[in-house]
C-alpha cells in the first residue's frame, strides 16, 4: 500500500478549512473581513472550498475608508456578485460625519487607524460574534504573538498578554455577551505560501499585485502613488514608474516596488529573491515601532 503524502499547501489549505468549519460550528453569526488584498482573497476562496457547493453562509465586510485604490472596489464587487454573498460595508467618512471619528490633518493624514471605529461599530449593529481576518504571523511582530482565536472583550480590544492556550486542534470560543472573536485561518501561511497558492488555484487577484505603470512620487523610502488625497510637496517630483504592490491598503499609505513581474509565475520567482519584508512598504506601520500592536490592542484588523 503506497503512502499518501499532502503538499505543504495542502497541509495549510486543510488545517485553515478546519479552522474556518469550527467557525461555523462554535458561532451564530460571524463574518469574514473582506478587504480585498490577497490575504482575504484567499480566506474567501478558502471558505468557498470548505462548504462547496453550498454558498459560504457569512457575510463579507468591508470597511470603505473612502481612499481605497478604485480597482479595489470595482475586484470587490465583481467578486461579491460572482459567489451571490452579503456584503456589509462600515463607511468611514460616515463615521467622521457623525462625530465618531475624527479626520486627521497634516501631509501624512491617513484614515488607516480610523477604520477600528467603524469595524467595530459594523461588528456590534451586525451582531457578529466571529470575524475572519487574513492576518498572518510572518507579516508583523504583534500579528506573530495572536492566536487562531483572538478574543476581544466588549469594547473590542485584544489583549496580548491574557491569550487563552490552543492545544492541537482545540479552540475556545466561549465568550460573555457583547465580546467576540477575530478568527486567522492563514495565520501559519508565509508571503510565499500565499503566492504560490495563488498560482497553483488559479486565483482572481487584483490587478494592483501586478507591474503596471502609474505617477508616483518618492517619499520616506518608497514610491507613493499619486492621487487626489495625497498632497505634494514642492521639493517632490512626480514621475511615471513601473511598479507593482506586495500588499494593499488605503491609496494613502501603501507604496509601491519597481518590478517587471506582470505574471503570478513572476511574483512568486520575485518574493522568493526578495530581501525586504512585505509591510515595509506601509507608511502605516512606519509611525512607531509598536504602531501595529497599538492599533490592534484598541480593536484594528
Amino acid at each position: 500500500m503506497s503512502n499518501y503524502f499532502l503538499s505543504h499547501l495542502k497541509e495549510l489549505e486543510a488545517e485553515a478549512i478546519y479552522v474556518i468549519r469550527e467557525v461555523i460550528a462554535q458561532f451564530e453569526r460571524p463574518a469574514i473581513l473582506f478587504s480585498g488584498g490577497k490575504d482575504s482573497i484567499v480566506v474567501t476562496h478558502l471558505a468557498r472550498k470548505a462548504f462547496f457547493p453550498a454558498k459560504i453562509p457569512m457575510p463579507l465586510i468591508h470597511i470603505d475608508t473612502g481612499h481605497n485604490f478604485p480597482e479595489t472596489i470595482a475586484f470587490r464587487n465583481n467578486l461579491v456578485e460572482e459567489l451571490g454573498v452579503q456584503l456589509i460595508v462600515g463607511s468611514v467618512q460616515e463615521s467622521i460625519n457623525e462625530g465618531r471619528a475624527v479626520e486627521e490633518s497634516g501631509r501624512n493624514a491617513s484614515r488607516n487607524a480610523l477604520q477600528t471605529v467603524t469595524l467595530l461599530e459594523a461588528i456590534e449593529s451586525n451582531k457578529i460574534d466571529a470575524a475572519l481576518g487574513g492576518a498572518r504571523r510572518d507579516e508583523e511582530k504583534a500579528r506573530a504573538k495572536e492566536r487562531f482565536f483572538s478574543h476581544r472583550d466588549d469594547y473590542g480590544q485584544w489583549d496580548p498578554k491574557n491569550q487563552r492556550p490552543e492545544l492541537w486542534n482545540l479552540f475556545n470560543g466561549k465568550k460573555s455577551h457583547g465580546e467576540h472573536f477575530r478568527v486567522f485561518p492563514i495565520s501559519n501561511w508565509t508571503e510565499m505560501d500565499i503566492w504560490q497558492y495563488i498560482l497553483t488555484e488559479n486565483i482572481a487577484i487584483p490587478s494592483l499585485y501586478f507591474a503596471h505603470n502609474r505617477e508616483v512620487i518618492y517619499r520616506d523610502n518608497t514610491w507613493l502613488p499619486v492621487s487626489e488625497f495625497i498632497t505634494v510637496r514642492e521639493e517632490e517630483t512626480v514621475i511615471k514608474k513601473q511598479i507593482r504592490f506586495r500588499t494593499l491598503g488605503d491609496i494613502t499609505i501603501t507604496g509601491g516596488i519597481e518590478s517587471d513581474a506582470d505574471t503570478l509565475d513572476k511574483i512568486v520567482m520575485e518574493v522568493a529573491a526578495s530581501r525586504h519584508t512585505e509591510r515595509g512598504n506601509r507608511a502605516d506601520d512606519k509611525r512607531s515601532e509598536t504602531s501595529m500592536e497599538d492599533r490592534k490592542k484598541q480593536g484594528y484588523f
